[in-house]
């Protein structure tokens, strides 16, 4: 058994629940990285997961004023509130079913649908997975000329077309700044035959403006995480798109075990005339979400604006000028800071480390991680010899300390 926690607070300050399990907190330069708990939720969203706990509630009902919140700021049909990255499997699993509850029950095994979902080449990742996890099998197009250096033509809005058959359940459309062809361009191809798109946009918040862009520019369904920028709880995200799509990745993902007669569900997220009968727990049953989550992500949802985003995007720039500052005039390591924009990712501190310095990039990440305090660095550029410095989830008290180990692990020591 867990020991229960001996005080709230002691000497003015909260103490750290992971005290009694033995668990030291790190210092947190990284960004929101999923391996280091995600970006810290707002003290709001906190307040609201702890009164929603006290209460028991309907799922299905609660998840249905859900996606009226989701659509009143996504400009979607409808949306709903899923397990993180769990939104692609559900999603997808929503294209290849529709409505239908005999497709859902024989998920994963697709081979009696449409099954395919088409992919570019240069989209693919690890987050393949998401989407294989719900049965879809992955059809890519194009090249990757302009990754391998053999040429300058990306992905063409043609290939799309060409691959489109009737197997076809969907297209997946990772987005990204200067993602190539266009989204306009895939949606336009894939409405003229039928087919829903699919956009993964976990990480595009900020700018605020994004939660209405990709469906605006018209796309199907759309994904983003809830424990990135939107600073909700780390295990939610956002799906939002077409009212029966949504309605498809409802029915599996709640718990639907009670009698039909009595099923009432709530038409604005999940018609029941249409339905033959009620589908026994679908593929994204385990995708469960807590009461208190979905009051969490609602709570972050609805006070994330281009105001809220200026607001942090100020704060950070104080942060990273300050160890800016405080990290001038080490030897052999240059200090640049990227320009601060509320409207785009974190401003951060980048730390350079030049031939002649004391110790390598990969060393330094070492040494601070294994330090006291443990600091976690952004390693996304190590193989530059870059190590990073994101301020997401750092206080004001945190920055001494910062560049105090920072100095110490530079200088060799």
């Amino acid at each position: 058994m867990v020991p229960v926690h001996r005080a709230a607070h002691r000497a003015g300050r909260v103490v750290d629940v992971f005290d009694d399990l033995g668990v030291t907190p790190i210092i947190n330069v990284a960004g929101s990285n999923t391996r280091l708990g995600g970006a810290l939720p707002l003290p709001e969203v906190v307040q609201a997961m702890a009164a929603a706990s006290q209460a028991s509630v309907s799922m299905e009902r609660l998840q249905a004023a859900a996606s009226q919140v989701i659509a009143s700021v996504t400009g979607a049909q409808a949306g709903y509130v899923t397990s993180g990255a769990a939104a692609l499997t559900l999603g997808s699993a929503a294209c290849m079913t529709g409505l239908d509850i005999g497709r859902m029950d024989r998920l994963p095994d697709s081979s009696t649908m449409p099954n395919e979902i088409i992919i570019a080449r240069d989209q693919r990742s690890g987050y393949d997975h998401a989407i294989r996890a719900s049965g879809a099998r992955l059809i890519e197009v194009g090249m990757n000329e302009v990754v391998s250096g053999a040429g300058v033509r990306g992905v063409e809005s043609w290939e799309y077309a060409a691959a489109i058959t009737d197997r076809t359940a969907a297209i997946a459309y990772f987005a990204r700044p200067g993602a190539r062809p266009a989204l306009e361009e895939v949606v336009e191809v894939a409405r003229a035959r039928h087919v829903p798109v699919l956009v993964d946009a976990a990480a595009q918040l900020p700018p605020a403006r994004n939660l209405r862009a990709f469906i605006d520019r018209g796309a199907d369904l759309v994904c983003f995480s809830g424990g990135k920028a939107l600073r909700g709880p780390q295990n939610t995200g956002i799906l939002c798109g077409r009212a029966d799509l949504i309605a498809a990745a409802a029915l599996q993902n709640l718990d639907l075990d009670e009698p039909w007669d009595l099923w009432e569900p709530s038409p604005t997220l999940i018609p029941k005339r249409p339905l033959a009968g009620m589908p026994r727990h679908g593929i994204g049953r385990g995708f469960k979400v807590s009461k208190e989550a979905i009051v969490g992500l609602l709570t972050a949802l609805k006070l994330f604006s281009a105001e809220r985003v200026s607001q942090e995007a100020d704060r950070r720039q104080a942060l990273v000028d300050s160890i800016a500052r405080g990290l001038d005039g080490i030897e052999h390591v240059d200090v640049r800071t990227d320009p601060a924009d509320g409207e785009q990712a974190a401003t951060r501190v980048d730390l350079e480390i030049k031939s002649g310095a004391r110790v390598s990039a990969g060393e330094a990440a070492r040494r601070l991680q294994h330090g006291s305090p443990p600091i976690y660095a952004d390693l996304t550029r190590l193989d530059q010899d870059i190590l990073a410095i994101n301020p997401m989830n750092l206080t004001e008290d945190q920055v001494e300390v910062v560049v105090r180990r920072f100095r110490e692990v530079l200088a060799g020591k």
